[in-house]
C-alpha cells in the first residue's frame, strides 16, 4: 500500500511568511523510523513536506483510482509551519482533497490544542482538571485560584513558555512573556503537587489503554521543553506507573472520556498529575503523540508487547480500519 509520511522540516513552503511561527525544531531519526516501520510493515512510502507543494506531491504518489477510491493514505506527523492551529492545516488539505490520513480531523486537533477549550469540554464530562483563569495582562482577578500556579500559551505545545508562579506579584510578568513571546493568551492554572502520568490510547470504538507512564519528576516539579528534549536533563520513565486498582481504572476512565470529549481518533495521549491525596486531574491530551523512540507512548507501547514497527502499523490500520472497515493491506 502506498503510505505518505507527512512531516514539517522545510518551512520555505509557504506563499507568504506571515502569523505566527511554528516554534521548535524536529530531528529527522524519528520520521526516518516511522518510514522504516511502514517499509518493514510491507508499505510502499514517501516522505513529504506538508507545505503548499503537499497535494501535488501527494496527487503524483498516489494517482486518483478509476474507481474513486483513494489509492494510498497519509501517515500524518505535520505540526505545521506557521498561522493559528498549526496541527489543523495539513489535515484540512487532505479533507478537501479526499486524501485520508491517520489521527484527528481538523475538528479533532483544533479542540485538543487549545488547552481553554480542552479543560472545559471534559470538564463537562465530569473529569478533573486543575482550576483555571485565561489572562491578557496579568492584572485580571484570579478570583479563587491558589497559588503557585503554572502559566503557559493558550495554543502551543512541548511546554514552550511554561512557568511556575509562586506569588501574585509575579503573575503579570509571567502572563507578559507569554502574549509578548507567543502571541496569545496565557492560560493561568493551579499547580498540581504530585506524579506525572502519562496514558497511551490507541484505537477508536473499543478504545485500547496501554499501561501508563510516570514521569520522574526533579525538584522543578515541571516537564519544561528542557526537561524534555535536551539530553542532559531527561526523564526517567517508569512504566508501568506503580497504580492502585481503583485509581488505574479511574484513569482509565477519565482518559478515555478526554479523548472522545476532545474528537480524537486513532491514538492520542493524556497528560495527568496525581496530587499528594491520591486525585488524579488532566492537564491537556497530546492529539498526535511524539513517537521517538523515548516518547511516552512508544514507551507504553512496548511495555504492551509491541516493537516499534508493530505499534507504527498498527496505527495505520487503525485509521485504514476507520476509513475502509478493514485492516490496511
Amino acid at each position: 500500500m502506498r503510505v505518505a509520511i507527512v512531516w514539517n522540516n522545510d518551512r520555505t513552503g509557504v506563499i507568504n511568511r506571515f502569523g505566527q511561527p511554528r516554534r521548535g525544531e524536529y530531528g529527522r531519526e524519528t520520521f526516518d523510523n516511522v518510514v522504516a516501520a511502514l517499509q518493514e510493515g510491507g508499505h510502499d512510502t514517501l516522505l513529504c513536506e506538508g507545505d503548499k507543494g503537499l497535494l501535488t506531491t501527494l496527487e503524483r504518489f498516489m494517482p486518483p483510482d478509476p474507481q474513486a477510491r483513494p489509492s494510498g493514505i497519509v501517515f500524518n506527523r505535520a505540526f505545521g509551519i506557521q498561522g493559528e492551529c498549526y496541527y489543523t492545516h495539513v489535515p484540512a488539505m487532505l479533507e478537501m482533497a479526499g486524501v485520508p490520513y491517520t489521527g484527528p480531523s481538523p475538528l479533532g486537533h483544533g479542540l485538543a490544542d487549545d488547552k481553554v477549550i480542552t479543560k472545559r469540554l471534559i470538564r463537562d464530562r465530569g473529569v478533573p482538571t486543575p482550576n483555571f483563569r485565561v489572562m491578557r495582562r496579568g492584572t485580571e482577578g484570579t478570583g479563587d485560584l491558589r497559588f503557585p500556579v503554572v502559566v503557559k500559551p493558550r495554543h502551543e505545545d512541548n511546554s514552550f513558555g511554561l512557568q511556575l508562579v509562586h506569588e501574585p506579584a509575579q503573575l503579570s510578568e509571567a502572563v507578559e512573556v507569554v502574549v509578548t513571546q507567543y502571541g496569545q493568551d496565557a492560560l493561568v492554572e493551579e499547580y498540581i503537587d504530585g506524579r506525572e502520568i502519562c496514558v497511551a490510547l490507541l484505537g477508536n470504538g473499543e478504545l485500547e489503554v496501554l499501561p501508563s507512564v510516570e514521569i520522574d519528576l526533579d525538584e522543578t516539579g515541571l516537564m519544561t521543553w528542557e526537561a524534555k528534549y535536551l539530553a542532559a536533563a531527561s526523564r526517567p520513565q517508569i512504566c508501568p506507573a506503580q497504580i492502585g486498582g481503583s485509581l488505574a481504572t479511574l484513569l482509565q476512565e477519565i482518559s478515555v472520556a478526554s479523548f472522545r470529549a476532545c474528537e480524537c481518533r486513532d491514538y492520542a495521549r493524556v497528560d495527568l498529575r496525581i496530587d499528594r491525596s491520591g486525585q488524579p486531574f488532566v492537564l491537556e491530551i497530546n492529539s498526535m503523540p511524539g513517537l521517538s523512540l523515548q516518547s511516552p507512548y512508544t514507551t507504553a507501547a512496548m511495555t504492551a508487547g509491541h516493537s516499534y514497527s508493530s505499534i507504527v502499523n498498527r496505527i495505520l490500520d487503525v485509521a485504514h480500519t476507520r476509513y475502509f472497515g478493514v485492516g490496511s493491506p
